[in-house]
């Protein structure tokens, strides 16, 4: 087996993870089932040989196990300063700098004591990682990412827009 379908492969269990991530309301069980995802991810982006992914997933990792237990702002200012420094000496160019803001925002997010804000930096952090992925052509993380974009937005969309349009009447 080759080292781009092992990648592959592993993706493709990360998603199982990261669609049941966003169905959860309970913050820690959401951050678990990313932990878990990111596991799998970053050992996905070493197989690509894709050190700073690689390294913000690893760092990813550690995070969402931190922010199960915390929202501290000094934690969250630590897992930027290790994605920054993580970039700085795995740099690549744009890729570095796709897979570095994604997760600088993801870190926010992580901390964030509020679910909708969590989820919406989520989605931005989840465009530039869906960026990143199609310009180091792996197709099962891009499928990662869409499929993770769609679960947040239907999670959004059962626990902040339905309930704010009220009950919906069938005939």
């Amino acid at each position: 087996m080759t080292d781009f379908l092992l990648s592959q492969i592993l993706a493709g269990i990360a998603i199982c993870f990261d669609m049941l991530s966003f169905q959860f309301k309970d913050r820690k069980k959401l951050l678990g089932c990313l932990f878990c995802a990111c596991i799998l991810l970053s050992t996905h982006f070493a197989l690509l040989e894709q050190w700073t992914a690689a390294g913000m997933l690893l760092i990813s990792t550690c995070r969402y196990f931190t922010s199960i237990f915390t929202t501290s702002k000094k934690a969250a200012a630590v897992f930027i300063v290790a994605s920054l420094t993580t970039t700085f000496f795995t740099f690549n160019g744009i890729t570095s700098v796709l897979s570095c803001s994604a997760s600088v925002l993801q870190t926010t997010a992580a901390f964030n004591k509020n679910d909708k804000t969590l989820r919406l930096l989520m989605m931005a952090g989840i465009c530039l990682w869906i960026t990143h992925n199609t310009l180091v052509q792996s197709p099962m993380a891009v499928v990662v990412e869409v499929l993770f974009m769609a679960s947040n937005l239907v999670g959004f969309y059962r626990y902040y827009l339905r309930p704010a349009l009220g009950p919906v009447d069938v005939l």
